[in-house]
């Protein structure tokens, strides 16, 4: 793997571009075709935090916000967004979800939220994309909720924790406890 600094002779960038199923022969994006895939029941799980002051955290808590109830209305933006997911990146199929769940939970003295979603379909291809959007929406829903009271709140670690279905089969992340 290449580091940040280093460049890519021609046959390693050929190498690179034939492993990234989303560029053609030529470099160029494309949709990847999943037809011949089979069908499967596919699951993810991603999670994200935001970091405010514990004052914050805490007007969260005690639904103290002049824009109302903040998970809620996160937990709205995140299902809305999972929706709209191949409408925001540009590659992503547009899937038949039957599942998208969001939690929250709040350490006050930590001043932190932790958002997870859970998104689930039958399907031809992952839903990995839809579980880390909606965990993105939610967290930026928060800060918009938030931001009268706490404008430096951080949105930081958003992530995928794990993945069911498809070829590739089950995949956890080796640093994450489920």
């Amino acid at each position: 793997m290449l580091k940040p600094h280093q460049s890519a002779t021609i046959c390693e960038e050929r190498l690179i571009m034939k492993n990234l199923s989303h560029l053609d022969e030529k470099g160029q994006a494309r949709m990847v075709d999943v037809t011949s895939k089979p069908v499967t029941h596919r699951q993810s799980t991603a999670r994200g935090r935001v970091l405010m002051r514990p004052e914050t955290a805490a007007l969260i808590q005690e639904g103290g916000l002049p824009k109302g109830d903040v998970f809620s209305t996160a937990r709205i933006a995140g299902i809305m967004a999972a929706k709209k997911t191949p409408a925001l990146i540009p590659m992503c199929h547009p899937l038949e979800m039957t599942a998208i769940e969001l939690s929250f939970s709040i350490d006050i003295s930590a001043g932190e939220v932790v958002i997870e979603a859970k998104a689930g379909m039958v399907g031809r291809t992952g839903i990995e994309m839809e579980a880390m959007t909606a965990v993105s929406v939610a967290a930026l829903t928060i800060y918009d909720m938030c931001k009268a009271v706490d404008r430096e709140m951080v949105l930081t670690d958003i992530k995928l924790i794990s993945k069911e279905g498809g070829k590739s089969g089950v995949f956890i992340r080796s640093d994450e406890k489920l």
